[in-house]
């Protein structure tokens, strides 16, 4: 039998290192996945909470009896899935043409794209903008404002610089025409930055609340995160431990309680996102960000 190869000082010290860190990263989150489904009286002692003693969904049950927090969640789900969407087929009309050398006024073009990146009209101009075009109060206006994005432009035409330029020039001997190249020859070898720019853009569109502030006076299709926002306005005491009122029940409900429950309403289906397009995260932006 092979004698097991012993671990260096350094590994032992390595491992442990990284068990510590796991734990700290890992610590707050299970914390507040502890304290949304502990009772008032476990949520108010101090010290480490692993595991609640009481097991109670009254955090939840105020959340969901709030407003119309199961529409807000349909209406953040319709505008993270055709917001980026939209977002990812717009960056990658705009990069592949720009990626291309023999592209007329290709310095020219990217100068005006980098020129609307450093600079904007601003929230007033911004707001007039969407008034005239008539979409105030409109679900579009949460998602065209911010469907061009200039850096996920040049990370990906970045990208798509750094793909062998021979399959193309083989695919147009072949007769294929550049939609063609692009569908079955570019975005196939593009995934690993494709799923960045979509994980980033679906981050920013569930996670965004202020153009929902702005544009958006109808409740039905307000957002999930500025329901939470309101919600939270509305319960917030001056004092940090001050019981929740409105419950519709006889057990005690704390601040520290809603908002944890908050905070695991509104990213929990980012948390599950987030594994599946890790794998390509760094490899799509550490790509994308090299080649100029």
């Amino acid at each position: 039998m092979a004698n097991k190869k012993k671990l260096s000082l350094f590994e032992t010290l390595n491992i442990i290192g990284l068990i510590l860190f796991s734990i700290a990263v890992l610590y707050p989150f299970w914390n507040t996945f502890t304290l949304s489904f502990s009772d008032a009286e476990q949520a108010s002692n101090l010290g480490m909470n692993l595991w609640p003693e009481n097991w109670t969904v009254v955090a939840y049950e105020y959340i969901f009896n709030y407003s119309d927090v199961g529409i807000a969640y349909l209406n953040t789900i319709f505008r993270t899935v055709v917001g980026t969407i939209l977002i990812v087929t717009l960056t990658i009309l705009a990069a592949y043409p720009l990626s291309r050398r023999d592209l007329p006024y290709r310095n020219t073009l990217t100068i005006i794209f980098l020129i609307a990146m450093f600079f904007s009209g601003g929230i007033i101009p911004d707001y007039l903008l969407i008034k005239n075009l008539g979409l105030l109060d409109s679900r579009l206006a949460l998602i065209l404002p911010t469907a061009v994005n200039v850096f996920n432009i040049i990370i990906m035409r970045n990208y798509f610089m750094t793909i062998d330029k021979g399959l193309e020039e083989s695919a147009l001997m072949d007769g294929a025409n550049y939609f063609t190249i692009l569908w079955k020859i570019i975005i196939p070898l593009s995934k690993p930055v494709i799923v960045t720019i979509a994980l980033w853009a679906a981050v920013f569109h569930w996670n965004e609340w202020f153009h929902a502030m702005v544009y958006i006076q109808d409740d039905t299709k307000e957002v999930l995160q500025t329901v939470v926002r309101n919600m939270l306005i509305d319960v917030a005491p001056t004092a940090e431990a001050a019981q929740v009122s409105g419950t519709g029940q006889n057990t005690e409900l704390l601040l520290s309680n809603v908002r944890a429950a908050t905070v695991m309403v509104s990213i929990g289906p980012i948390v599950l996102v987030y594994p599946f397009a890790q794998k390509y995260f760094i490899k799509g932006i550490m790509i994308g960000s090299l080649k100029g």
